[in-house]
């Protein structure tokens, strides 16, 4: 699921993207580019992906005065990046869920490696293919260097592209030390090739020795800088899920959701507080997006973009056809194995004939509701003649089924007195 989104950071307008998986996100990640790059390039991109594959949420973006952000690149430096990466922080944590894991290529493996100490939530930080510090990405331009202290600027050729380049650019850079890395005191993740051309593998050497454990280092093997071949983006995604998992655990992160929704709702269940069997439906943003939590899960309900939601989970009849569905299979399941029915894989297909916003509208009228779900069932194995029909019976002993067609009465309480 992608998703275009904006975020303030100083003065400019930043625009990202942020992909989601279909399932339930395991946690957010934030992933900051290479120099002069943009979210697009395709290392950001593959690795996003292939994350989002994994069930990690990705937020990636274009720094100040690239790609689609506002604001002038003459004018940004390595402060604004590091302003920028903390404005993306907070836009997560104001509308999703703070980032648990901070990923940086090149010099953006730099800027994360600041921004850690920003941003308490995150406890894993993965660079890949980045210096030490801020000051190495002159080698760039060093031919330039003179014409920009004696000039106060000069424009430079970075990757077939004409970029200007400012003495405050340079000023800026050279105000950073390393010092921040030996205090990280989150999880490192150090990914390099050992053939990378534009920033040396010394570099990843200098950033193990300065970091303190718990620490790991990963050989990007034949890969390039940019990592333009697609096989080495999503290696270097593999490992990143893998690695993240052993220090990002889901428990964990269902406490920071917890916590979250502590924060922003105005009642405020504990997860642990919920029945085994309850449900609970609460807002997440006061228009169509809903916490919705169980004794052991939590996820989103939404409504899509187009009748003013913001996609980020089911919508209402979905989640309905989704546990008649679910119920269905499972049903089928056992009595296959029951049965002992060459039965490899079932799949339920539903859909229905109303639609939501359009009965939400009318839902003071005592006719509205749905008037048909078509259910479909297909599977891979066989069965005798004489079996299918049975089969098809089955489906509609599911537990779901029977209450859709009980005389099912909801009782309502208003917990809050007059």
């Amino acid at each position: 699921m992608r998703k275009k989104v904006e975020f303030i950071s100083g003065e400019h307008r930043l625009r990202g993207l942020l992909e989601s998986p279909e399932s339930e996100v395991k946690f957010y990640a934030l992933f900051a580019h290479c120099f002069t790059c943009g979210k697009d390039i395709a290392a950001a991109s593959r690795i996003s992906r292939a994350l989002v594959q994994k069930g990690i949420a990705v937020l990636r973006f274009d720094f100040t005065g690239l790609g689609n952000s506002d604001g002038d690149f003459a004018n940004s430096n390595f402060s604004s990046n590091i302003e920028d990466l903390i404005a993306a922080a907070d836009f997560l944590r104001t509308e999703y869920q703070a980032p648990r894991l901070l990923i940086g290529h090149s010099l953006g493996g730099a800027a994360v490696l600041n921004v850690a100490q920003y941003v308490e939530e995150a406890s894993a930080v993965v660079t890949i293919g980045a210096p030490l510090d801020a000051a190495h990405v002159a080698k760039n331009f060093a031919l330039q260097l003179d014409d920009i202290e004696k000039n106060g600027k000069a424009e430079v050729n970075l990757a077939g592209r004409v970029f200007t380049i400012e003495k405050q650019f340079l000023d800026d850079i050279k105000r950073y030390d390393t010092r921040h890395i030996g205090q990280l005191k989150k999880a490192l993740l150090v990914m390099h090739s050992p053939i990378d051309s534009t920033v040396n593998i010394s570099e990843a050497e200098k950033i193990y020795q300065a970091a303190l454990h718990p620490k790991s280092f990963v050989s990007l093997d034949d890969a390039d800088h940019l990592l333009t071949n697609k096989r080495d983006a999503e290696y270097a995604a593999d490992v990143i899920a893998a690695w993240a998992g052993r220090y990002i655990t889901y428990a964990d992160n269902a406490n920071h959701i917890t916590e979250h929704i502590a924060e922003t709702a105005s009642s405020k269940p504990d997860k642990n507080e919920v029945a085994k069997g309850h449900v609970i439906v609460e807002e997440k943003n006061h228009k169509f997006t809903q916490h919705v939590s169980t004794n052991s899960h939590y996820w989103l309900a939404d409504e899509p973009e187009s009748v003013g939601g913001n996609n980020m989970g089911p919508d209402p009849y979905e989640h309905l056809l989704a546990g008649l569905g679910a119920c269905t299979a499972m049903t089928l399941r056992m009595y296959a194995e029951r049965k002992n029915l060459a039965i490899k894989h079932i799949k339920v297909e539903l859909t229905h004939s109303r639609d939501y916003q359009q009965d939400c509208q009318k839902c003071e009228s005592e006719s509205q509701g749905i008037e048909a779900i078509v259910r479909k069932i297909s599977f891979v194995g066989e069965l005798e003649t004489a079996q299918y029909a049975r089969f098809l019976a089955i489906a509609d002993k599911c537990p779901v089924h029977k209450t859709l067609h009980n005389n099912v009465k909801v009782v309502s309480t208003l917990l809050n007195q007059a």
